[in-house]
């Protein structure tokens, strides 16, 4: 919960990053086949400086995963 509120989750598996001089743009969404059109359900904006951030918690937090439980294989290498 976050104050009253719960924290709601919703799970991506298509993603999208976009930029211009003032911001980046960040979309999550789903898509079940190859033949789909991706639904995007989440859009993020964030200046520049926080994308540098995200980009450096996110690199930290592969590491120690993989640390933990081992290397993870890339996307397009799954069901090989």
């Amino acid at each position: 919960m976050h104050g009253d509120q719960p924290l709601l989750a919703k799970y991506a598996n298509w993603f999208n990053i976009g930029h211009n001089n003032f911001e980046f743009i960040l979309d999550f969404g789903q898509f079940h086949t190859p033949e789909d059109n991706a639904v995007v359900h989440t859009r993020i904006v964030v200046g520049p400086a926080y994308a540098k951030v995200f980009a450096k918690l996110l690199g930290e937090s592969l590491g120690n995963y993989e640390s933990e439980f081992g290397a993870i294989p890339d996307a397009g290498d799954q069901g090989k």
